[in-house]
């Protein structure tokens, strides 16, 4: 009876101090630098992200004497019943939208409120919000607030944000927060089940869908199977009894919740018969293996889903720290000429990126077609070691840090 007794005590033990272990460990995000630059020299900037990424946390380290609104509370909301005349008040003192999705008929408002400040002189550091979705959020706020607003999207920790040592660690518990600072690979992959039935149950629901949990969630454990692969939408269907136009609206929401990336095809002139249908990645490493039911790094060297995990990871990471406004894509011909990852920067150059796991980087014969095809300016194998070196004239072996080093120093010298 006393040891029955003893276990919700101690199951709050273990959560007081798996918590106190993440807040011993603050870790800086590299996009605060950014998100500082735009408030500073916009009116208003909306920052993106899936739940439990840390938006809020960000927010709130910048926000000096904001006024920050949580539009999950019924107490704030309350307050934007009249939401023009309470915000009107306060044109001096930067505001945070918290879950603004969640209040889409605000748009509008803000843009009179934004013009209105311009009017008095003030033009920067207005508002600063914070979503957990594109949904409708992109399409009201792209019609009401043209101009006047920047989007900056914050993803899971990456690699250039923790240790050397960590980084097995990040590909095997992916990027959340709590999942990546719990005190065992077990709270690890508890907290990311618990996230997914959580977005399951509750958060999906929220946004007026329909959808069956079950169904849902069979769908999203299918991607995982599938991660990597072309999306095929009629084989997804048959397996699930729906139809196309069913599946299109479930990869949609996923996407758009920012869980899984569509990477498309690129396209070309080049008279080659081209593979058109994108590719689906579960865009967190670490909710992958738990849909995968992977729990730790050992489990994941022995599943089949090893090298298109490592495909993914690198992906994430690469594109997390690369110019916002750099075009990703891959390419395939029909004839077997492919490129894991190719970027279009923003100057137009091309680089072409070969993902490989594993210590010994030697790229497919595809992939020299495949370059043969675009004619690159950059062409580059990343690999899991950490040496740099060249595997030819045109192509080098590089780290996933220092490619990732790269494309970052790429971005920040846009606003330093």
């Amino acid at each position: 009876m006393q040891a029955a007794e003893d276990e919700p005590l101690k199951g709050n033990i273990l959560a007081i101090m798996d918590l106190a272990s993440i807040i011993a460990r603050m870790i800086g995000r590299l996009l605060k630098k950014e998100l500082e630059y735009r408030l500073a020299n916009l009116p208003a900037v909306v920052l993106l992200g899936p739940r439990q990424v840390g938006k809020t946390t960000l927010a709130l380290q910048l926000s000096g004497d904001a006024l920050y609104l949580d539009l999950e509370s019924e107490q704030d909301r309350s307050r934007l019943e009249e939401a023009e005349l309470y915000l009107s008040t306060r044109l001096q003192r930067p505001v945070i939208l918290d879950e603004v999705h969640r209040q889409p008929g605000l748009f509008p408002v803000l843009r009179g409120l934004i013009d209105q400040a311009r009017r008095e002189g003030k033009r920067t550091n207005l508002y600063l919000l914070l979503g957990s979705a594109s949904l409708d959020l992109l399409r009201q706020s792209g019609e009401s607030l043209a101009g006047r607003v920047s989007y900056l999207e914050l993803t899971p920790f990456t690699i250039l944000e923790i240790r050397s040592e960590e980084r097995m660690s990040l590909w095997v518990r992916g990027g959340f927060p709590e999942s990546f600072l719990s005190r065992t690979d077990a709270l690890s992959d508890m907290w990311r089940r618990d996230f997914i039935r959580t977005y399951l149950e509750r958060e999906i629901p929220q946004f007026g869908s329909r959808i069956s949990g079950t169904m849902l969630r069979r769908f999203w454990t299918m991607l995982a199977h599938l991660q990597g692969e072309l999306h095929n939408a009629a084989h997804l269907a048959r397996n699930l009894g729906v139809d196309g136009k069913t599946v299109a609206s479930y990869l949609d929401l996923l996407v758009d919740l920012f869980l899984v990336r569509r990477l498309p095809a690129y396209h070309t002139n080049a008279g080659k018969r081209l593979v058109r249908s994108p590719r689906i990645y579960i865009r967190d490493s670490g909710v992958l293996h738990s849909l995968l039911a992977i729990p730790d790094h050992d489990t994941l060297l022995s599943h089949p889903v090893l090298g298109a995990s490592w495909e993914g990871f690198v992906i994430e990471n690469l594109l997390a720290h690369a110019p916002a406004d750099v075009q990703p894509f891959f390419y395939r011909t029909a004839g077997g000429a492919e490129i894991d990852l190719l970027l279009v920067l923003p100057d137009g150059k091309l680089w072409a990126i070969e993902i490989k796991h594993g210590l010994k980087p030697r790229p497919e014969k595809g992939f020299y077609s495949a370059c043969d095809d675009l004619k690159p300016d950059r062409q580059f194998v990343v690999y899991s070691g950490d040496e740099r070196y060249p595997l030819s004239r045109e192509i080098e072996a590089i780290s996933l840090t220092e490619l990732s080093r790269m494309l970052l120093e790429m971005r920040e010298a846009a606003f330093s």
